[in-house]
């Protein structure tokens, strides 16, 4: 038997696989989205932009943008009665 990956796309198959009418490349526009900081987003991890994905458990998840570094922004998240912070692209995220 071979070892199991452990990488960043470790047990993604059907996660980050998209609709039919979702297929293909997602308009250009998203990536000039901007954020508030106080804003709340959910993370929607868009596989036709394999930039500035987070981890692939922050996946679906809402959380409050406190920031930006460069061209990403900070998102605090709620994961398991702690507060992480996720780095995203804003390809990634939509308005909650």
């Amino acid at each position: 038997m071979v070892k199991a990956s452990k990488g960043i796309m470790e047990k993604t198959r059907q996660k980050f696989r998209r609709s039919p009418r979702d297929r293909g490349l997602s308009p250009i526009t998203r990536s000039f989205q901007t954020f508030a900081d106080g804003e709340r987003v959910t993370i929607v991890i868009d596989s036709s932009v394999q930039r500035g994905w987070p981890h692939h458990r922050f996946h679906g998840m809402t959380g409050t943008v406190v920031g930006r570094r460069g061209g990403s922004f900070l998102v605090d998240v709620r994961f398991g009665g702690k507060i992480k912070q996720a780095v995203v692209r804003p390809e990634h995220l939509r308005r909650a």
